[in-house]
């Protein structure tokens, strides 16, 4: 399992493997680095694969976790899309996770409404958990609310993934 974070693909396949970093209930402190299950299990959902979870308006007491990342994908027709921080930082995505047969754990992302960067290509988008709100998120140390809001214009720089870049808002096309 590699530990550096990667561009998080919201299209990948049912079952795909990442790290995800939580609280171990049996053993709370430090947080653990672990490989987890994208999507719910499907033993508990009739077969249904939940993949995201809305923020709006929720808590989220427990069983949360981080994903790190550098950028996620979007697919918009037959078009892919790239976006980064702004800042070009790493990031988390805030998810939550749930135990599975035997050692097997599967996590969901949270998501929050798409700020005006990325409204264009999709209506939601993963929250983003910055470094220093790792333990903010995963303690419940401030209120879900301050953390799973719509970021700021500006936040992300959206590329296209093997051709044009996008024009940014307010640029001039030639």
């Amino acid at each position: 399992m590699s530990t550096s974070p990667t561009p998080f693909d919201t299209d990948g396949s049912v079952g795909s493997k990442r790290p995800i970093i939580r609280r171990d209930p049996d053993d709370p402190d430090p947080p653990e680095l672990i490989e987890a299950t994208w999507g719910s299990n499907l033993r508990f959902t009739d077969g249904v694969d939940y993949r995201f979870v809305r923020g709006d308006g929720k808590d989220f007491p427990n069983n949360r976790c981080l994903i790190p990342a550098t950028a996620f994908d979007m697919k918009v027709g037959e078009k892919r899309f790239r976006a980064t921080l702004d800042s070009g930082n790493c990031f988390y995505l805030a998810g939550l996770w749930e135990p599975g047969d035997g050692a097997e754990v599967y996590f969901r992302i949270v998501t929050v409404y798409a700020n005006s960067d990325i409204v264009d290509y999709q209506q939601r988008h993963g929250a983003i958990i910055h470094r220093r709100q790792v333990y903010d998120w995963l303690d419940g140390l401030v209120p879900a609310a301050e953390l799973l809001c719509t970021p700021p214009a500006h936040t992300f720089h959206v590329e296209r993934v093997g051709g044009r870049k996008p024009r940014r808002q307010g640029e001039l096309s030639l």
